[in-house]
C-alpha cells in the first residue's frame, strides 16, 4: 500500500474511533450531571427537612422546660410561700442560677392582681384581669404568649402555669428573656447567609431574624393550612435563590421558618459541574490525541507487518537456498569421502613399501616415512571434516542415541576454531568428568550449541572469553549445559523479546531472528529448557537443562 493509502487509512480509523467514542462520551456525561443533579438536590432538601425537624424538637423541649419549670414551683410551693417576697426572691434567685431565661416571676391571684413579685420593674400593682393570656390561663391552666411589648414597652414573652389552693385559683407567671430565644432560634441558621426566625398564625415575627425584616412572601405559603413535618420550597425574589423551609411546633402554634441561600447550598454542585466539564474536557483531549497515537500505531504496525512479511519471504527464500546447500554439502562429502578413501589405502601401501630393507637402507628414508606421516595424519583430518559435514547435513532427521554433552560441545567448537582465533577469543572448558550419557538427538542438541557460541562471539566482538561448563543434578536427573560469554549483556528491554521470531538486534542482513527461537523449540521438544541469565556490562549466560532419561519429546 502506498503511504497515501496508508494515511487515508489513518484518517479513517481516527474519524470513526472519535465518533465511537465522543458521541456516547457526551451522552454519559450529560445524563450522569442530570441525575447527579436531581439526586443532589433532593438530597439538599432531604437534609433541610432533617434539620427543621430536629431543631423544632429543640425548640418545644425549650417551652416544655420552662412550662414544667414553673409547674414544679406552683405545686411544689404553697402559697403561702410563694406570696411571701423574701421566698419568691429567693426561688428566682436559684431559679436563675440554673436557669437563665427567666427574668422575673410572679404570683397573681383570680382577681388579676399581683400578689407578690420579683424581678427587676414594677409590676406589683399591675392588675392582668382583662389581659387575654390571663384568661387562658384560667381556663387552660397554662399559657405560653406570643412576643409582645405589654407593661414592660419592650418585646417580650410570658409562660404562665395555673392551679386552685383551697378554692382560690392562683397564677405563676414568669418572663422569659427574649434575647436568649432569639439566640436559640438564630443558630439554626445555616452557612454565612442562612437565617432561621419564628412567625405565628398572623404572619407575625416572634423572634429578631438575623438579617433583619423578612418579606412576608417567603413564608405566607406555609401559613394557609396545617401540615404535619416540614415542608420545602424554593423561592426567588431577583438575583436572590433560597431554600425555604416551614414547621409548625407542638407546643405552641408558632412556625419555625428556616432559610438557606441556594447557591451556597448547591455550591459544591456547582463545582462538580465544572469539574465534570474539565475532566470531559480533558477526557475529551485525551481521547483526541489516544485515537491519533492508535490510528498512527495502527497504520505503522500494519506498515511493519507488511515490511516483516517481505523480509520472512526473503528469510524462506534464503532457507531454501541453506536446504539446497545442505544437500550439496551432503553430495559433496559423499564426493570427498571416494577419493579419501583412495588415498588412505594408497598411503597404507606406501608404509608397507617403506617397510622393506632395501628402502630402509636409503639415506632419505626417514623423509619418506615423514611424508606418508602427513599425508595420513591430514586424510584424517579431512575425514573428520568430511564426517561432521555429513552430521551437520543430515542435523533435521530425528534420531535418539546415547550421547556424551562433552564430545558433542568438543566436536562442534571445532566447526569455530578459526573464527575464534581470529578474534582473539580464549574458550575456557568446564567439563564436568563422568557425566552420565543421555538419551537424545545429538545433530539437534549441536545445532542450538553451535546457535548459542555464534551468538556469544558476536556478543563479544574481539578479545574476550566464552566458558563451557557441565554439571548434573542428580536429584532432577538432568544434566546442564553452560555458556557464558564476557560481552556487554543484553538490554532489559530486549530481554523479553530474546526468544520472539524474527527478532535480531544485528544488522539487516546479519541475522535472521530465528536463531534463538528454533533453539528454544529444538530444546522444549527434546524434554528440556533453556533459559538466559544476563546483566548490563556483565556479559550473557545461556543454561540448557536436558533430561537423562528418555522421555517422550513434545510435539
Amino acid at each position: 500500500m502506498s503511504t497515501f493509502g496508508y494515511k487515508d487509512l489513518g484518517t479513517k480509523i481516527a474519524i470513526t474511533a472519535l465518533g465511537f467514542s465522543l458521541i456516547p462520551l457526551f451522552a454519559l456525561g450529560v445524563t450522569m450531571y442530570s441525575m447527579f443533579a436531581a439526586a443532589y438536590h433532593n438530597k439538599v432538601q432531604s437534609n433541610l427537612v432533617a434539620l427543621a425537624e430536629n431543631k423544632r424538637q429543640s425548640i418545644d423541649l425549650f417551652l416544655r422546660e420552662q412550662v414544667a419549670q414553673l409547674r414544679t414551683l406552683i405545686y411544689a410551693h404553697s402559697t403561702e410561700d410563694l406570696s411571701s417576697q423574701e421566698k419568691l426572691d429567693a426561688i428566682l434567685s436559684t431559679m436563675q442560677f440554673s436557669s437563665r431565661p427567666f427574668i422575673d416571676l410572679g404570683l397573681i391571684n383570680d382577681q388579676g392582681r399581683h400578689v407578690s413579685y420579683s424581678g427587676p420593674y414594677n409590676l406589683k400593682d399591675i392588675n392582668y384581669k382583662k389581659e387575654e393570656w390571663f384568661n387562658q390561663v384560667m381556663i387552660k391552666k397554662v399559657y405560653v404568649s406570643d412576643v409582645f411589648e405589654g407593661f414592660r414597652g419592650f418585646p417580650h414573652m410570658i409562660i404562665a402555669v395555673g392551679k386552685q389552693d383551697k378554692g382560690q385559683d392562683w397564677i405563676l407567671r414568669a418572663t422569659i428573656d427574649s434575647d436568649i430565644f432569639d439566640s436559640l432560634v438564630r443558630w439554626l441558621q445555616l452557612g454565612d447567609k442562612g437565617d432561621a426566625y419564628l412567625v405565628n398564625r398572623a404572619g407575625e415575627l416572634q423572634t429578631r431574624p438575623r438579617f433583619g425584616g423578612k418579606s412576608r412572601d417567603v413564608f405566607a405559603p406555609f401559613l394557609g393550612t396545617a401540615f404535619a413535618g416540614a415542608k420545602i420550597r424554593e423561592f426567588e425574589s431577583g438575583p436572590k435563590k433560597m431554600f425555604v423551609g416551614g414547621i409548625w411546633l407542638e407546643q405552641k402554634d408558632w412556625l419555625l421558618v428556616i432559610e438557606e441561600n441556594m447557591y451556597g447550598e448547591l455550591k459544591p454542585l456547582a463545582e462538580a459541574k465544572a469539574t465534570a466539564w474539565v475532566v470531559v474536557g480533558g477526557g475529551i483531549f485525551i481521547i483526541i490525541i489516544g485515537t491519533l497515537l492508535i490510528a498512527r500505531m495502527i497504520v505503522a504496525q500494519q506498515d511493519r507487518i507488511n515490511l516483516a512479511q517481505a523480509q520472512l519471504n526473503e528469510e524462506l527464500v534464503q532457507s531454501s537456498k541453506m536446504a539446497a546447500l545442505g544437500k550439496l554439502a551432503a553430495g559433496v562429502a559423499h564426493e570427498v569421502n571416494n577419493p579419501l578413501a583412495v588415498i588412505r589405502e594408497k598411503a597404507g601401501w606406501m608404509r608397507d613399501l617403506l617397510e622393506e630393507e632395501d628402502v630402509q637402507s636409503s639415506p632419505n628414508f626417514q623423509e619418506f616415512d615423514d611424508a606418508v606421516h602427513k599425508i595420513e595424519q591430514h586424510v584424517e583430518r579431512a575425514g573428520q571434516v568430511v564426517h561432521r559435514m555429513l552430521g551437520f547435513a543430515r542435523r533435521m532427521e530425528p534420531v535418539c542415541n546415547d550421547v556424551y554433552i562433552n564430545d558433542v560441545l568438543k566436536q562442534t567448537a571445532v566447526f569455530l576454531d578459526n573464527e575464534v582465533h581470529f578474534r582473539n577469543i580464549e574458550l575456557v572448558w568446564d567439563l564436568m568428568a563422568d557425566i552420565p550419557a543421555i538419551q537424545s538427538d545429538a545433530s539437534q542438541i549441536q545445532q542450538v550449541i553451535l546457535n548459542l557460541l555464534n551468538n556469544a562471539i558476536d556478543a563479544i566482538g574481539r578479545d574476550g572469553h566464552i566458558q563451557i561448563s557441565t554439571g548434573y543434578e542428580e536429584d532432577k536427573e538432568m544434566i546442564s549445559i553452560s555458556i557464558r560469554d564476557s560481552g556487554p549483556g543484553i538490554d532489559k528491554e530486549i530481554q523479553k523479546h530474546l526468544f520472539d521470531p524474527f527478532f535480531t538486534t544485528k544488522k539487516v542482513g546479519e541475522g535472521t531472528g530465528l536463531g534463538l527461537s528454533i533453539s528454544y523449540s529444538i530444546i522444549n521438544k527434546l524434554g528440556g529448557n533453556i533459559r538466559f541469565d544476563s546483566e548490563e556490562g556483565q556479559g550473557t549466560q545461556f543454561i540448557i537443562l536436558l533430561p537423562v532419561k528418555n522421555y517422550d519429546r513434545k510435539e
